[in-house]
């Protein structure tokens, strides 16, 4: 399974909690080794249930569950004290030249986000390792997985102000406000993770790296999967199918009611993600734990098998396009569910801000837009459209 620059499949499954997305992860590893894929199913939700759904103990760290199938389990922020303490220390130095209680100090630089940086740093060194065909990443509920995805962005985007510009190694903050300027053992380290969250938003938002919303045929559930996917896009990222799960089997007895209200629900998926393959998973006669039972749930998966060779992400639904026109660019970005209301924009230096219905996004600006002024804005078919002139216009 070729991918850009050798980069293994890349699928990222979210939803509300309890929906059932670490079985529809599972089953999806599990369909795709048994296809013949070296896989890995990696999990960042602290409910540790990828074990059980597999069942297999992954408390101990990787575990083989079948043939080319290994399961692991990501909690804690490994390898990243002893990087951190380098950064630390430099701080401590500073709160300790203004008089801040060292116990304060302690508090105020501890490394924020760690498991969250951790898992991705884990997830940049597995797809990087060259050992799989496919990774698979069973995220923590909807909110958890949307800080997840978004903080190689804000990571990259804060480390690269205290990088050094131009010629001189003084960071921008020390030469605002006078402080010592970081040694060489600093500096390194932030150059290292800036590249590593670079490197890492990159992967993220390859042609082989998509995301699988899951949800369920009720109405308050799909509506949370319509908010997702409108966040989702706006950061860039590719939602490949929808998993409805927990579709009860036809029948003329009591279930007939529900039989009637998942239909309704399973019609409001469809209508909210239009040209997204929806993949109905069954109710199965008992809880599907362990690698054959995981099997059978994923012959509803079919269509969307991560083994097929099919391409990934519809080009009608590129989440950021950038085109040339006469006057200059257009830059769009797909927010789904989204009206002009809801959408500001500002600009500051090479970053375009997006702000959509509370969600943050800072676009650094491709080299051909960014001496470009913005021209115009508006959300047209369920994109953002940014115009930019070529000349210093600026049209209200």
């Amino acid at each position: 399974m070729a991918r850009p620059e050798g980069l293994p499949r890349v699928l990222v499954c979210t939803g509300k909690g309890g929906v059932g997305k670490t079985t529809t992860a599972a089953a999806l590893g599990i369909d795709a080794a048994r296809e013949g894929a070296r896989t890995l199913v990696m999990s960042t939700d602290g409910a540790h249930s990828l074990g059980d759904a597999l069942a297999v103990d992954l408390h101990s760290g990787p575990v083989l569950v079948e043939e080319r199938l290994t399961a692991e389990h990501v909690s804690a922020a490994h390898g990243l004290s002893d990087a951190w303490r380098v950064v630390q220390d430099y701080l401590l130095g500073l709160l300790g030249d203004v008089g801040i209680d060292p116990a304060v100090a302690e508090e105020l630089t501890s490394l924020p986000g760690a498991d969250e940086i951790a898992a991705l740093v884990t997830l940049r060194e597995r797809v990087r390792a060259d050992e799989w065909d496919v990774v698979i990443v069973d995220c923590a509920p909807t909110a958890e997985t949307l800080r997840l995805l978004a903080l190689p962005d804000s990571l990259s985007w804060h480390l690269r102000r205290w990088l050094p510009q131009g010629s001189t190694w003084r960071p921008a903050a020390a030469a605002a406000l006078g402080v010592p300027m970081p040694g060489p053992a600093v500096l390194e380290a932030i150059t290292r993770w800036h590249d590593q969250m670079t490197d890492l938003k990159g992967v993220l938002r390859a042609p082989g790296s998509t995301i699988r919303l899951v949800t369920t045929p009720e109405k308050v559930v799909t509506a949370e999967a319509r908010r997702t996917w409108t966040s989702l896009s706006l950061f860039g990222f590719t939602v490949d199918a929808v998993h409805v799960n927990r579709i009860f089997p036809t029948g003329p007895d009591w279930l007939s009611g529900w039989n009637r209200a998942q239909a309704e629900g399973l019609e409001e998926v469809h209508r909210s993600f239009t040209g997204i393959p929806i993949v109905a998973m069954p109710y199965l006669p008992e809880e599907p734990i362990g690698p054959d039972a995981l099997a059978r749930l994923a012959i509803s998966c079919a269509e969307v098998r991560l083994t097929r060779d099919r391409p990934v992400g519809a080009a009608s639904t590129a989440p950021l396009t950038v085109t040339e026109t006469a006057q200059g660019y257009t830059l769009s970005v797909l927010v789904p569910f989204v009206a002009a209301a809801d959408v500001s924009l500002g600009r500051r230096g090479d970053d375009l801000l997006i702000d959509v219905a509370g969600q943050h996004r800072v676009v650094t600006l491709p080299a051909a837009l960014a001496p470009l002024t913005v021209d115009g804005a508006g959300v047209r078919d369920g994109r953002l459209v940014v115009t930019f002139a070529r000349d210093d216009r600026v049209i209200a």
